[in-house]
């Protein structure tokens, strides 16, 4: 067995996000600054036309967080004031975005996979449903057959939050890419992150695109004149240039994480009291990234208690709380589901910093955990 010696891993690593490459990035730094190529330069052009090829589609826009575009998203394909959609758990931000596009978010039960259940989707919509947006979480794609099922019999429009899956795929067309639009974050702990905020909206429809344009940008169209109301949520280009870089080489920061995936899985799947999710091989129809490696376990809190003192970073979604449980906010949907499913879920480490020697340290405590309270 591996040895389980003192050491300390955070959940993640935020200075090896720069140290692992700071001479390249320090490269970026000067010649961004030395050009003065602050907002909407070359650099966010480059960055938004090889995102949206490796999406494999015609539009990519860089806005200033995944929040902003979902925000931006919804209003540009004409969600308002009354209007439902239907969401499942996910964080604050997605059904903030709902509501001040002047929509209403609808939060439904999720299915095993943790992603939004079709099922629930089918019996939450009424007159008033315009849309369905589903979270796309932890690096893997929901069915979205089913969904676009249910929105074609409904006549409603699907926009994604894609924000946890660049480069996830169902039956091989990648994430952001199912619905009117989708939006994709660039946090610094996202599989694809730079050094702050950034985001952006991927579609395939040109008048989605136009308005988005707009909106980014103070009502700006594609000729450069105000023809609308509009925000301002752009790219900063010196990020831009940051994730064009990193873009290069993702597809192997991809492999890695389900490298180390895979490894938790055969480390973690003889241990009765944990679940957890499906390994990088065992379904043809989902291709997952990994953005988070997220089981349920017994004694949930006991286990991540018992890491913390051997130095193991862990985290519980969104602080612990699916987002209809946020009551504050007006929401009085019970989903138990759901709910149990936030009573043992728990996110274990996984990001570029992590070893394979690190995954079986932390598969060896989870393994004494649940040893000793046998």
């Amino acid at each position: 067995m591996i040895s389980s010696q003192a050491r300390s891993i955070p959940f993640f690593d935020y200075p090896h996000l720069f140290l692992s490459e700071q001479q390249e990035l320090t490269a970026i730094f000067r010649d961004v600054g030395m050009r003065g190529a602050f907002i909407l330069q070359e650099d966010l052009v480059r960055f938004e036309r090889n995102l949206a090829a490796y999406l494999g589609v015609k539009y990519a826009l860089g806005v200033g967080n995944a929040s902003d575009g979902l925000l931006l998203a919804l209003r540009a394909a004409g969600i308002g004031q009354g209007d439902e959609v239907i969401c499942s758990h996910t964080m604050v931000a997605t059904a903030a975005a709902i509501h001040f596009a002047g929509g209403t978010p609808v939060p439904v039960e999720c299915g095993d996979d943790h992603l939004i259940d079709p099922e629930a989707v089918e019996k939450a919509v009424t007159p008033r449903t315009r849309a369905i947006l589903p979270t796309q979480l932890n690096g893997r794609t929901a069915d979205m057959e089913a969904l676009e099922v249910i929105a074609k019999g409904h006549n409603l429009v699907i926009i994604e939050d894609a924000a946890q899956t660049l480069g996830s795929r169902f039956q091989g067309r990648a994430a952001g890419s199912f619905g009117v639009a989708g939006a994709i974050s660039f946090f610094p702990a996202k599989t694809l992150g730079c050094l702050g905020d950034g985001g952006a909206v991927v579609t395939d429809d040109d008048d989605i695109y136009e308005r988005v344009l707009q909106l980014r940008d103070h009502g700006r169209g594609s000729d450069g004149e105000i023809v609308s109301w509009g925000l301002n949520s752009r790219l900063d280009n010196l990020q831009a240039a940051i994730l064009d870089f990193r873009l290069a080489s993702y597809d192997l920061a991809v492999e890695r994480r389900r490298t180390l995936a895979g490894l938790y899985r055969n480390r973690l799947q003889s241990i009765r009291q944990v679940e957890l999710p499906p390994g990088p091989a065992d379904d043809s129809d989902h291709f997952d990234v990994f953005q988070n490696y997220e089981i349920e376990a017994e004694r949930r809190d006991e286990l991540r208690a018992f890491l913390k003192t051997h130095q193991i970073g862990t985290a519980l979604p969104w602080g612990g709380k699916a987002v209809h449980q946020w009551r504050r906010l007006g929401f009085e949907t019970r989903l138990p589901f759901t709910e149990r499913v936030f009573e043992r879920v728990l996110l274990l480490p996984l990001n570029l910093s992590l070893t394979q020697d690190d995954v079986h340290h932390i598969c060896n405590l989870i393994e004494n955990f649940y040893r000793r309270s046998c």
